[in-house]
């Protein structure tokens, strides 16, 4: 890939994709506004804030607004995530959102490719394994448990959130799991945003020892064919350290970086 290409696949990654609002909003779920901020409450444990860029806004003006999403959420008793892409203006962003209180968890590298080569490759799992999507609350419930091995931490806010997607709109998002012998050993789910050309991926996490068989790498593609089904042209995903390698190998290229600010009251 030239710049250019690396330029054109983020400005259609920003112009299609952000602000991250789920469409239609699922039942119990708020969207909010405040200037160019959307805020995001009630689709995981704690909030969400997204945007398409900030509107120029700095100095006190930009402080002003990352206070009042701090008193809001101080007083909901809430955590809140302030998702910072490495791009995104002004340079002091970060500095000012630290200063606020917000503390950076793990940076993931923002990578996008295109669905057709990837949808062509058959999901070829290891023996042993299966493919399967799943709508029920019995197989939320097991891919949570296999993400609380995997991470050691509570994972219920999947179980509802995933579900209240589902309810939502089937159509918007599809949820596989890699299954042997009756346990889910990898899971992983695609979301179909609204009027783009994009399919996005999330999940992934594989048990311990079930992992470097191949198992991630059958998920993308799986996903993939649907996105194609789909029309859709290009994938998306925000990637850990572990899985951007087997991503770029794939044929997804680096746009940008992705870390996410979160204050805890």
């Amino acid at each position: 890939m030239t710049d250019l290409d690396v330029q054109t696949l983020r400005t259609a990654y920003d112009n299609q994709l952000r602000p991250e609002i789920p469409d239609p909003v699922p039942a119990g779920v708020t969207v909010e506004r405040d200037g160019p901020l959307v805020r995001i409450i009630g689709l995981d444990a704690g909030g969400f804030l997204t945007y398409r860029d900030l509107g120029g806004l700095t100095g006190a003006a930009l402080d002003e607004l990352i206070a009042r999403q701090v008193q809001l959420f101080r007083e909901r008793g809430q955590s809140v995530e302030w998702k910072l892409n490495e791009h995104d203006e002004p340079a002091d962003l970060a500095d000012r959102l630290r200063a606020a209180g917000f503390v950076p968890e793990d940076r993931e590298t923002v990578v996008v490719g295109p669905v057709a080569p990837l949808a062509a490759a058959l999901p070829v799992a290891p023996e042993g394994v299966r493919l399967r999507e799943v709508t029920s609350r019995e197989d939320l419930e097991r891919i949570a448990a296999m993400e609380e091995e995997v991470w050691q931490e509570d994972r219920s806010h999947l179980v509802w959130g995933l579900a209240k997607e589902i309810d939502a709109d089937p159509h918007s998002i599809t949820v596989v799991v890699a299954e042997a012998d009756g346990t889910v050993v990898s899971a992983g789910w695609v979301r179909f945003p609204a009027n783009t050309g994009f399919a996005t991926l999330w999940g992934g996490s594989t048990l311990p020892q079930w992992r470097r068989k191949g198992i991630y790498r059958a998920l993308v593609t799986y996903r993939a064919r649907l996105a194609d089904q789909r029309g859709r042209t290009l994938l998306q995903v925000d990637a850990s350290e572990d899985s951007r390698p087997i991503l770029e190998r794939l044929g997804l290229v680096p746009i940008t970086t992705t870390t996410p600010y979160v204050y805890t009251p």
